[in-house]
């Protein structure tokens, strides 16, 4: 299911080069992997050793594995949580 418009997709793998055939947006990216978590270190239920810092673009994630389903209300509150979190710190 791509991360962006909630489209299906077909169980074939994901390439780091795949786009969504409907909005274009990259499917080999943070936002649209299992371990996606932005409340975890560097946003990820993995042990990674370099942060991804742009969750919505492809990337060379080997523990990369495409989500089954979203559930877009948790994603904005863990955004919303980063958010105010660095808004204390003035970021």
């Amino acid at each position: 299911m791509c991360w962006k418009c909630k489209t299906p997709l077909p169980s074939a793998a994901i390439y780091r080069t795949a786009t969504c055939a409907v909005c274009g947006a990259d499917l080999h990216a943070c936002r649209n992997c299992r371990f996606y978590a932005p409340e975890s270190h560097y946003g990820c239920h993995e042990t990674v050793d370099e942060e991804v810092r742009d969750k919505e673009r492809a990337n060379f994630c080997d523990s990369f594995r495409a989500r089954a389903q979203f559930d877009g209300a948790a994603d904005d509150a863990a955004r919303e949580a980063l958010s105010a979190f660095a808004g204390l710190f003035g970021e």
